[in-house]
């Protein structure tokens, strides 16, 4: 049997409850079929071979109330391919401060994203502590982030061919970093028994993967707000629509509460648009257009707090006016939080794959692009200021100016291209767990092997 715990909430929200104990899931229990776990007699020999890959323990240290140890581990860049590469996959085990030795079951995290290392502990606090009461937490630094062969614009510089980054890039989704997963557990976790996963947001399209292909290696699964669409080749562009539509609500909500920064907004809009070459350099090296300016609403409508900071940015957007007469400017601290807000310059590969955790058999074809078109001038940052109307921010979504306005994604404009053309993606997802709730619905044509049976409340 495995547990999977849902939130149908935003993953900020889900976080949220988790770390305050608050018991604001919903709950499915599904069954699963049953499986061997793997034994080297049983393995295929190039599975063999990976168990027998050096995994290296470092000692334990301390943070306030915990004690961590490293972990490292080679693992094969194509698990498929016995020939193939290894690559570095880090963990940091994490436990009370003394419980080191304590025989605890484990649990592994899995964080958003995609392309984004796990969270660095401070301190016991948040739901690592409460975590801690109970389990070994392994917070894993999926591969391509961190300290996983972290996959940067530099780095993948070394591929000077589009063509072969791609090749190297579609390995980094979700199916294998299951399959990392499992090649952790059968090192690190003792006589390999399966462990508990928990997955936030992106983490929780994992999860699901994991539930597909390895049930054998789960104990109970823990989702908060990353439960994956299924039952299309490509489910980005159903993604896409529902969110462009919540997108139009929290920024009426942001409005509503701000009403003096649709000015505020409106005059940003006119200083780009008539500036030269349609927006003003970045200290990086990039562009602030009008349509970059609108990703401020990846962080400023969809966090908490969300709101406020982004307000509070906007009142810093002007250069103070000290000499009479003096041309008016965009702040360079502006310039340099927007940047900072955005952060794809230091994580690609959320730019890179974000469209493609949608796509099995299929392209995404730049979905989000592609379906803004479908609202017609409502996401128009420059007519809806010619009209009057409020600028609509964005979420998160990415698009094809993102490698032409950042600077650290241009040199890798080519490949970004053709992952959105790129259509023989691997499957992700061979057994779908469906909810049977009155306000969760699924469009998946798959076939349903076993109905998932509620245990709680919480969905909506």
């Amino acid at each position: 049997m495995a547990v999977v715990t849902s939130c149908f909430r935003c993953a900020t929200a889900a976080a949220l409850a988790l770390q305050h104990h608050q018991p604001a899931f919903l709950a499915v229990r599904l069954r699963l079929p049953r499986h061997r776990i793997p034994t080297k007699r049983t393995m295929s020999s190039s599975a063999a071979a990976a168990l027998a890959s050096p995994h290296q323990a470092g000692a334990w240290y301390v943070v306030p109330d915990l004690s961590l140890r490293d972990h490292r581990f080679a693992v094969p860049l194509d698990h498929s391919s016995a020939g193939s590469p290894s690559i570095t996959v880090f963990a940091r085990e994490v436990v009370a401060a003394g419980k080191e030795e304590a025989a605890l079951p484990y649990l592994m995290y899995l964080q958003g994203g995609p392309g984004f290392e796990s969270p660095r502990p401070m301190e016991a606090s948040g739901w690592v502590k409460k975590a801690c009461e109970e389990y070994r937490v392994v917070l894993l630094d999926q591969r391509g982030t961190g300290l996983s062969t972290p996959l940067t614009t530099s780095s993948l510089s070394q591929i000077t061919s589009a063509a072969e980054q791609v090749d190297y890039l579609k390995h980094f989704r979700a199916d294998n970093i299951v399959k990392d997963a499992e090649f952790i557990r059968l090192h690190l976790v003792p006589d390999a028994k399966p462990w508990t996963i928990l997955g936030q947001s992106y983490g929780g399209f994992c999860a699901v993967t994991y539930l597909s292909f390895a049930p054998e290696g789960l104990k109970s699964v823990l989702l908060t707000g990353g439960l994956p669409p299924l039952g299309k080749p490509c489910t980005a562009d159903t993604v896409y629509r529902s969110c462009f539509k919540q997108v139009q609500l929290q920024n009426g909500k942001y409005y509503k509460r701000y009403p003096q920064d649709i000015q505020v907004i409106h005059e940003v809009v006119r200083y780009l648009s008539e500036s030269e070459g349609g927006g003003v350099h970045l200290p990086s090296g990039g562009r602030l257009t009008p349509k970059m300016l609108q990703c401020l609403g990846l962080s400023g409508l969809g966090s908490g707090g969300g709101f406020e900071r982004l307000h509070y940015l906007l009142e810093r957007v002007w250069d103070p006016i000290l000499v009479p007469g003096a041309k008016k400017n965009i702040s360079y601290y502006f310039l340099k939080e927007f940047e900072m807000w955005l952060g794809f310059d230091q994580n690609p590969l959320y730019a890179l794959l974000h469209e493609s955790i949608y796509c099995e058999g299929a392209s995404s074809n730049w979905s989000a692009d592609k379906i803004s078109s479908e609202f017609g001038s409502l996401f128009d940052p420059v007519k809806a200021t010619e009209e009057g109307r409020p600028v609509y921010l964005t979420g998160e979504m990415v698009f094809p100016c993102f490698f032409e306005e950042i600077h650290a994604l241009r040199p890798l404009k080519e490949a970004a291209h053709l992952l959105a053309e790129k259509e023989d993606w691997p499957p992700l997802f061979r057994w779908p767990p469906q909810c049977t709730t009155k306000t969760c619905t699924s469009t998946s044509t798959l076939p349903r092997r076993q109905p998932p049976r509620l245990l709680g409340s919480g969905c909506g």
